[in-house]
């Protein structure tokens, strides 16, 4: 038997949508600024020399250029202001979060509430603008020692930096906008925008070289096989659930007396959803970014690093496997599912486990619960990263739409419909009550004429 809520979202239609006025006002200012994203990515640097930057990134574009032209959306292909992209901010929040799991005044921050969240939010824009600083001049040099530049110097490097690092803090702006007054979530649809845009051009080059026999009818299938049967994967894994019972025991208000109930917690086998695969991934990035622009000038130790960690490479993979472990745990434990406050909710609310005490104990129980889905959820979300990688890697297939990018976008078209969907069921809602109060005001003019 459905619930109320699960009917009235059955019911849902495009009426309802064209009457919820307050979701399509999210909604158009959401896509506002994504264009104004978009429109960003091809305004470039001043200094750049155009033809040169092309034939570098051509060149590039099968390495690890094509996994940093995918997270920013096309913008350092062209150098755009915007070619940094959002992973200063994401960088800046693995440290404020692993710092708040270690340093015991950042846990204290954490635990004072809205106050405490305020204040590390300040402290991961200051880490954005240090690390965005330290990316944007050593990207600077990097151009000038690749010859990418028309005029090096100090002019150069400064514009450089102060352009680079305005456009990482104004997509920063951007992200925590529509995350306010939009619909979804921004960072993640910023990155989202940014991975769809590029899907044209390399579906395009991608066919184009299947026409030209570079790459055998036989392998376009088994590619297109792979990113379908990768997106059902995705899609049925994101929406898994351990479900916990929760009893509720009888209780007496006034004079009534209320049975005991029963429901369920569902925990999802990956509470964390994208956020491991795109922290681990801003971490491969971090060191490669300012060497992909000088590579051919790079010393010793720094071409060991890129032929060691290079798309494909045994220790590419296995660091990028135990980043998405860690952080899945890591991102669990501290932010999506927090089992402390869990079994205190429960507690405040005379719920409990049946078999479990509540308080402590309930901890520990939801604790090994987590811990063995977690096992699970890891496990799926490295196996969709890792296994694109590996058969590009052995089929040398310049086609970059990785299991990463697949992830990231079923993850996010998933959660932005269903925030879509949550705003018009409480549209639905309000609906429902302000007729039941004009029906009341009906019925209690009726009554006075009736005295």
């Amino acid at each position: 038997m459905a619930s109320a809520a699960e009917q009235m979202a059955a019911n849902m239609s495009w009426g309802a949508f064209g009457k919820a006025t307050e979701l399509r006002q999210r909604i158009i200012f959401t896509l506002g600024l994504l264009i104004v994203y978009r429109l960003g990515t091809y305004i470039p640097v001043p200094g750049i020399d155009g033809a040169e930057l092309r034939a570098f990134m051509e060149q590039a574009a099968a390495g690890i250029g094509g996994i940093l032209n995918m997270f920013t959306g096309g913008a350092i292909s062209r150098m755009g202001i915007f070619a940094l992209g959002i992973m200063p901010y994401i960088s800046a929040s693995i440290i404020v979060q692993l710092l708040g799991a270690m340093w015991e005044p950042l846990k204290n921050l954490k635990k004072e509430g809205e106050a405490g969240r305020k204040k590390l939010n300040q402290y991961t824009r200051y880490g954005t603008v240090f690390l965005a600083t330290f990316q944007a001049y050593g990207l600077a040099v990097s151009l000038e020692s690749g010859g990418l530049v028309t005029d090096p110097g100090w002019f150069f490097r400064a514009a450089c930096v102060i352009t680079l690092v305005g456009g990482t803090m104004f997509l920063m702006w951007l992200g925590e906008q529509i995350t306010q007054r939009g619909i979804g979530n921004g960072i993640s649809l910023i990155i989202f925008v940014g991975i769809i845009a590029e899907v044209p051009a390399a579906l395009a080059q991608f066919f184009s070289q299947g026409r030209s026999g570079v790459i055998s009818p036989v392998v376009i299938l088994g590619v297109l096989v792979m990113v379908v049967v990768t997106i059902g994967f995705v899609v049925f894994m994101e929406r898994a659930l351990r479900k916990i019972t929760i009893q509720y025991p009888r209780r007496q208000v006034g004079m009534k007396v209320y049975d005991g109930g029963s429901s369920h917690l569902p925990i999802k086998v990956n509470p964390a959803g994208v956020i491991p695969a795109i922290f681990a991934s801003s971490l491969l990035l971090l060191p490669t970014t300012l060497a992909t622009f000088n590579a051919g000038q790079s010393g010793p130790v720094m071409s060991t690093i890129l032929a060691y960690f290079g798309p494909g490479q045994p220790l590419y993979l296995l660091f990028f496997a135990v980043m998405i472990i860690f952080f899945t745990y890591f991102y669990t434990e501290n932010v999506s599912f927090k089992t402390e406050d869990v079994a205190e909710n429960l507690k405040n609310q005379n719920g409990f486990i049946p078999g479990i005490r509540p308080g402590k104990r309930t901890q520990e129980y939801l604790d090994y619960v987590v811990t063995r889905i977690l096992v699970l959820g890891s496990g799926y979300l490295t196996l969709v990263c890792l296994l694109p990688e590996v058969l590009r890697s052995q089929l040398a297939i310049p086609f970059y739409f990785g299991g990463t990018s697949v992830l990231i976008v079923v993850s996010v078209t998933m959660d932005t419909i269903q925030q879509v969907q949550s705003h018009l069921l409480a549209h639905q809602y309000e609906g429902l009550i302000e007729k039941s109060q004009l029906r009341g005001k009906k019925r209690g003019k009726k009554g006075t004429a009736r005295r």
